[in-house]
């Protein structure tokens, strides 16, 4: 028999969740193979216990507040020709600290460098990195067991001449829109919202049925206390 949704109670996927705990883990194990509650993982790619690992929310909750595997493409766009930028100005900055990365170690300095907003691929920078061999801008040798990278005298002359061609690829990560929760003023709130979600998740597939009827308790405190923060109105919070 279904659960009737109850607007006092909160939204329905919340209902949903607390729905779920009063069944017990029994009820969870009996639906797995069935195409029950706890079947999602199962459809995904055979994994078992979803995006988020052991105890992870399932993906039509993940996607709600963002805790599901990080999307591509959020950043800026990248450009043709940006990552042969990125590798010679890391490789530029590189040899001013006297250093000689390997492939592995430049791309974590472009994404060190952007803010995290962009992770170049291997399949996207160890090529290029081989171009620029070609083309005698960059020389690779085996140095401790690593495959260390710099820049050639034809190579660092290059990068002189073409400086501020070089620096105008990291311009777009420095802008305000690209940098992590900008221009999303709930951007914080969400992520909160999201880890919350995820401990409830862990409780309703995890606990007992002790723990799973003191998380209900808490869920009900917490909508209680939002709701008086909006009746408080907002000089409330001004203190």
């Amino acid at each position: 028999m279904g659960h009737s949704y109850d607007r006092r109670m909160g939204p329905f996927w919340l209902q949903g969740i607390t729905a779920m705990a009063d069944c017990g883990p029994d009820h969870g194990a009996r639906h797995q193979h069935r195409g029950g509650p706890w079947s999602w993982a199962t459809e995904q790619g055979g994994h078992r216990h979803g995006p988020g690992g052991m105890g992870g929310p399932p993906p039509w909750l993940a996607g709600l507040f963002g805790m599901g595997r990080p999307e591509r493409g959020r950043g800026p766009r990248v450009r043709r020709g940006d990552v042969r930028a990125a590798i010679l100005d890391v490789l530029r900055a590189a040899a001013e600290r006297e250093e000689s990365p390997n492939g592995y170690q430049v791309i974590q300095q472009i994404t060190d460098k952007s803010g995290g907003a962009w992770k170049p691929s291997p399949g996207s920078v160890y090529p290029t990195i081989q171009q620029l061999e070609d083309e005698g801008l960059v020389e690779a040798d085996d140095e401790r067991g690593r495959r260390a990278l710099r820049l050639t005298e034809a190579g660092t002359a290059y990068c002189a001449d073409n400086a501020t061609e070089l620096e105008a690829v990291w311009v777009p990560f420095q802008e305000p829109a690209a940098q992590p929760g900008s221009g999303q003023p709930n951007a914080d709130f969400k992520a909160e919202v999201g880890q919350v979600m995820g401990a409830v998740w862990q409780v309703v597939t995890t606990g007992s049925e002790a723990q799973r009827a003191a998380a209900v308790e808490v869920l009900v405190d917490a909508r209680r206390k939002l709701y008086g923060i909006l009746a408080d109105g907002p000089e409330a919070t001004e203190e």
